[in-house]
């Protein structure tokens, strides 16, 4: 019997625990989500009144307050642009990079590897003031192109070793055929490999997102200038200029989670692909 097999296999109490665990568990994660968003359409005196009830009067003016007023759109923005560029610039170079390490067998490619590889081994916030000071030689210290450099470069050891491994369970016949074809390896890459890798680079850029959208470290050290701030650093401001309006602090942090909910729900199955492909037998 497959373990598949036995898994499912278990006796009708063990599942039934078993899914009443995993709903209790699901209950308990979105309970404070679900508790903010609601209370992002609430005034300050009602959760004063009543903490954990519901919207008598649903309104979109904390919404409103927090993105003109406080400035939020600006710091939403910001964060917006520096993820995505970054992500962008970093998954299509280490998908260059990891093609060529999994098609190529030569020692030369090997070692190049190995350096790619090594900065996952490096603790990257040591390296801050070499960071500050190459930005502030090229003028680029509170400049979002200067984040967006530092983030890509961070993010090329994982996503090279994830793409990698994925690709080296490709195999070469596909290629060959395509080549047979008459197609010449910049078009058998995007004709044949690219749409088989879509989990993998599905799982990259969720696992890249997350932490740059949330990193508070760097752009606290190189953005000086209120207008680059991204939503981390904006969030600090953001809770001391509104620490008693209550309404627009649980408006501003639906704002910022909203993407990454989208993100996951747009992402979840191709996850799944990624992290067990080559792991069914």
């Amino acid at each position: 019997m497959s373990r598949r097999s036995r898994l499912q296999s278990g006796t009708p109490l063990t599942r039934t625990a078993t899914q009443t665990f995993l709903w209790i568990y699901v209950v308990v994660a979105i309970s404070p989500l679900i508790l903010m968003v609601l209370n992002s359409f609430r005034t300050t005196s009602e959760m004063a009144k009543n903490p954990l009830g519901l919207p008598q009067n649903p309104s979109f003016a904390s919404y409103e307050k927090a993105w003109i007023t406080a400035d939020f759109s600006s710091y939403f923005l910001n964060s917006m642009f520096v993820t995505i560029t970054s992500v962008i610039i970093s998954t299509a170079v280490s998908l260059l990079a990891a093609y060529a390490f999994a098609r190529s067998r030569g020692k030369f490619f090997r070692a190049l590897e190995g350096l790619f590889l090594s900065g996952l081994m490096l603790p990257v916030y040591l390296a801050i003031l070499p960071i500050f000071y190459l930005l502030d030689s090229l003028g680029l210290v509170s400049n979002l192109w200067g984040l967006i450099m530092v983030y890509s470069a961070l993010g090329i050891p994982f996503s090279t070793f994830v793409l990698a491994s994925f690709l080296r369970q490709l195999p070469p016949e596909l290629e060959e055929a395509a080549r047979i074809d008459g197609a010449g390896p910049f078009r058998s890459f995007l004709a044949v490999i690219l749409p088989l890798v879509r989990p993998a680079i599905a799982t990259v850029v969720v696992f890249r997102f997350v932490p740059i959208w949330n990193d508070f470290f760097y752009p606290l050290i190189l953005m000086r200038n209120r207008d680059a701030y991204t939503l981390p650093v904006g969030l600090t401001r953001f809770f001391g200029e509104f620490q008693t309006d209550w309404a627009t602090l649980f408006a501003g942090l639906t704002l910022a989670t909203i993407p990454l909910v989208v993100l996951f729900l747009l992402a979840t199955r191709q996850i799944v692909s990624g992290l067990t492909a080559g792991m069914s037998k």
